[in-house]
């Protein structure tokens, strides 16, 4: 996240000291990534950030392999994932390999009685339904439909839901979710041919400072396992911080979309990247605009990628019989391309409204068992010319 946000009180020099106005210090932590190489934020601390009372016991929650070399492009009817009232119940893995982890959820409540931590992943949440706020201890981020939230590994977080009615496309990276450089300067800066700026961002704001001591539970996810700790301090005491580490969100409404007068590639629609996978935002756009344009894609192999593709809105162009919330994947090495009839129905159209989300991961993906709940069991045969 290369730009820099400061809330809060913070002194005038690092690693120095910082009394309260009562007496007493506050307590420094650094909060960075990729030893002291990557992006960090320094936090100010009402009570040392140190202070476990209790360990609960560990529980596994690794993804359940069910289609370990996956050889068959795949449909799932991601809405008939059934909605849970518990957040981290809520959330079925569905793709997975070891970089990235990708799932749906459907939570019905608000986090209350507990705070999250995930020590092993980034988390990429994109909201399909539903309204809220997330909630961590460096501020508060208000998102709608549409919002990418960017919450880096170790942040202690909470999501307020104002209704039941949620839904989240989410991934857990397991390296560092970034911009994609080509959009940026070697400063770090968005360039003017970038599809979004700085400006877009929704950055953390109303740092909310809990100086309270008690019992508070903090549900730490670490090598597939959650495990409950119980806090003397509260998780919020933060009365300042700076620096680059720290979720933010951006819609996807924002994205502006390159176009060309002939078909352009799915890299113009990149939104993040990892050195193992990248997010891709297809929105509405105008149609390329050369006389004798094809605006559906060609057919393409995906030799080096597995190509996600969830469906969020309007009508996708080069497909037949997709409908929101659905997800479709292309595994490396097998040819796919618009659907019989697409091709020619493109000819002569000037713009589309739909709107997806794409993940083209490096390395193959596994299904789990929740997965082929989802999968119609046909979707490879869809390619096929019917009189």
């Amino acid at each position: 996240m290369p730009i820099y946000h400061q809330l809060g009180q913070v002194p005038p020099k690092r690693h120095t000291i910082f009394e309260k106005p009562g007496g007493g210090l506050y307590y420094e932590q650094l909060f960075g990534t990729i030893g002291f190489d990557g992006m960090s934020s320094l936090l100010y601390h009402h009570h040392r950030p140190t202070m476990v009372q209790a360990v609960g016991e560990s529980v596994d929650v690794s993804p359940k392999i069910a289609v370990g070399k996956n050889m068959k492009s795949r449909k799932l009817i991601g809405f008939q994932v059934a909605p849970q009232d518990d957040f981290l119940d809520s959330r079925e893995p569905l793709l997975v390999n070891a970089d990235i982890h990708i799932g749906l959820a459907a939570p019905r409540q608000s986090m209350t009685d507990y705070f999250y931590k995930n020590a092993d992943a980034d988390e990429l949440l994109f909201i399909h339904r539903g309204t809220g706020t997330l909630r961590t201890l460096v501020g508060n981020i208000r998102f709608e439909y549409g919002d990418y939230l960017v919450i880096p590994r170790g942040m202690i977080y909470q999501i307020e839901f104002d209704t039941a009615d949620n839904r989240l496309l989410y991934a857990e990276s397991f390296h560092p979710i970034y911009t994609p450089k080509r959009y940026r300067n070697w400063f770090g800066q968005l360039l003017e041919h970038s599809p979004f700026c700085e400006r877009d961002y929704k950055l953390p704001q109303d740092l909310e400072t809990h100086p309270e001591l008690g019992e508070f539970r903090v549900r730490i996810k670490k090598q597939q396992t959650l495990t409950d700790y119980t806090y003397v301090a509260h998780p919020f005491d933060v009365v300042g911080w700076d620096g680059y580490n720290y979720p933010y969100g951006f819609s996807i409404h924002n994205f502006e979309p390159i176009t060309g007068r002939v078909h352009q590639p799915p890299p113009v629609h990149q939104t993040f990247e990892t050195k193992t996978f990248v997010v891709c935002s297809f929105c509405p756009r105008l149609y390329d605009y050369h006389p004798r344009a094809i605006p559906a894609p060609y057919n393409h192999s995906n030799i080096d990628s597995d190509e996600m593709l969830y469906y969020v809105a309007g009508d996708f162009m080069s497909r037949n019989d997709i409908d929101q919330g659905y997800i479709t994947l292309h595994p490396g090495g097998i040819p796919h391309g618009p659907h019989p009839g697409a091709y020619e129905r493109s000819i002569g159209k000037t713009k589309t409204e739909e709107l997806a989300v794409m993940i083209d991961t490096f390395k193959p993906l596994q299904l789990t068992e929740n997965a082929l709940r989802l999968d119609d069991g046909v979707y490879f045969q869809s390619w096929l010319e019917h009189e």
